[in-house]
């Protein structure tokens, strides 16, 4: 078995700020993506805002079985057309995990259908991530918890819909508690949300972390057959019912063949 993955990063941090330079010289992406690639089952590349398309054409995507997503800076200038691709990939089954910033992405929101908002701050706090949900296949592997000497702190309310599963809650040295690792399912494909990974501290780089990535693309890989054309809402003709043709009785609508609204 082999995971096709697609690490997307925005890519922009990396090239403005010298102090997330200095600690991803080839880009978050680049460093997510070679985490990944230690496992042997995991076959990973990248893609960027800057690409054409974003690096996610709709090609591209039909070979992806997860997509993993980092933005910050830039969600408003990701193109509503691959927004709105990537969604239809997710609902056709393909796995996306959202990391960290990527609350505010154009395609987390769209998922999500709320805000995705939430409290935080720029202390370089420490960040203690508890496993609350051991026997999840996301928490294989860790201890009781792990722990970040700094990191930025996302603090509850998150707005986002009751998940599925609950798999971390993070507390921070400042008092505040965050559901750092949430779970859903959107049409075939499954969602994971994970916050730690604020672009000034190397938390991509930590093996807790590293391990948490692997075993959630094992989790959202689904290795059904893309469910084609979920999002349409075709019309069944009387003379098609499963139980033989049928007499229309009363007034339609439409007329025979006529496509619906949407």
């Amino acid at each position: 078995m082999t995971i096709r993955v697609v690490v997307w990063g925005e890519n922009v941090h990396e090239q403005e700020n010298e102090v997330v330079r200095k600690i991803y010289p080839e880009g978050m992406h680049t460093t997510i993506a070679k985490g990944l690639d230690e496992d042997p089952v995991i076959e990973v590349s990248t893609a960027t805002l800057q690409e054409p398309e974003h690096g996610l054409t709709e090609q591209r995507l039909a070979d992806t079985d997860v997509l993993i997503w980092w933005g910050h800076k830039s969600h408003g200038e990701v193109s509503d057309a691959v927004v709105e691709r990537v969604a239809k990939r997710v609902w056709e089954g393909m796995g996306l995990i959202v990391l960290h910033s990527g609350h505010f992405s154009k395609i987390f929101k769209r998922l999500m259908g709320t805000p995705c908002s939430l409290k935080w701050r720029e202390a370089g706090e420490l960040e203690r991530v508890w496993v609350i949900n051991r026997n999840h296949q996301i928490a294989q592997g860790l201890s009781d918890y792990f722990e970040f000497e700094q990191t930025e702190m996302y603090g509850e309310p998150f707005t986002v819909p009751e998940p599925d599963e609950t798999v971390f809650v993070t507390w921070y040295e400042g008092g505040e508690v965050f559901r750092s690792g949430l779970t859903w399912r959107r049409g075939g494909g499954k969602v994971f949300y994970f916050s730690p990974g604020h672009e000034t501290y190397p938390i991509y780089y930590n093996p807790d972390v590293k391990q948490v990535l692997k075993n959630a693309v094992k989790w959202a890989y689904n290795p059904a057959p893309a469910w084609a054309g979920i999002e349409k809402a075709p019309n069944t003709p009387a003379d098609k019912a499963p139980n033989g043709p049928l007499t229309i009785k009363g007034e339609t609508l439409h007329k025979r063949g006529e496509e619906g609204f949407h």
